[in-house]
């Protein structure tokens, strides 16, 4: 397997340069993604958005929508109390596999889950995701796929090609756990390089997304 030197994931975000050069973006992130849908059911999506990666912005006026092959769904956002915070709810018709997208509100950034299925509302409920599985999903709705790409997962954001490359790197599990929670701990070399936003993860969606990007064996969250 590649490694990748820590000192390349501590530089994934050269933002200032960025937006010099790509103008305005943003990066969604959702705060309680689902693992599946219920066909009928609302479901209440909460999400923020930060503008270049780092501010946070209250004053959006956010959308969401759900697509399956050729039908399209709209729901409805709004803020919450909470700086950079929004809420969003949507429903979707029938059964079927579908792909909710955030509209930040912000130019033309989105925030992209993965595909969820959808289930009759009488049906027996998916059992919980393992670690890694949930790590894969995460990846997506965290908004980490906004500056890096990963084999795993079939979503390409605004700024792909500004980190690393996350597809077959492999990380000392201690470091990248404490590095996405507090991205301000980069190797003393770069401490005055570019910077990675801190998106207030929790630490078991930490740890799903360690195992996934480590691509650890499949264990079960519970």
């Amino acid at each position: 397997m590649k490694k990748l030197p820590l000192v390349l994931l501590g530089s994934t975000l050269a933002l200032t340069t960025v937006a010099a050069m790509f103008g305005g973006w943003a990066v969604v992130t959702v705060e309680n993604p689902p693992e599946y849908l219920v066909a009928g059911k609302p479901v209440d999506i909460d999400f923020t958005v930060r503008q270049h990666g780092f501010t946070l912005r209250s004053d959006l006026k956010p959308g969401i929508e759900a697509t399956s092959g050729s039908r399209r769904v709209i729901g409805s956002a709004w803020a919450i109390a909470r700086e950079g915070g929004y809420r969003a709810t949507i429903t979707v018709p029938q059964p079927g596999e579908w792909r909710i997208t955030i509209n930040s509100g912000w130019g033309s950034s989105t925030g992209m889950l993965l595909p969820l299925r959808a289930i009759e509302s009488s049906a027996h409920r998916p059992e919980p995701l393992e670690r890694s599985q949930r790590g894969r999903l995460l990846f997506a709705a965290k908004g980490c796929v906004s500056c890096h790409v990963h084999g795993g997962v079939d979503i390409v954001g605004q700024l792909a090609n500004l980190g690393p490359n996350l597809t077959d790197r492999r990380f000392p599990p201690q470091y990248l756990t404490q590095f996405l929670a507090n991205p301000s701990i980069k190797p003393p070399a770069i401490a005055n390089g570019p910077r990675m936003p801190n998106l207030a993860l929790k630490q078991a969606d930490i740890a799903s997304l360690v195992a996934f990007i480590n691509d650890e064996p499949k264990l079960t969250s519970r």
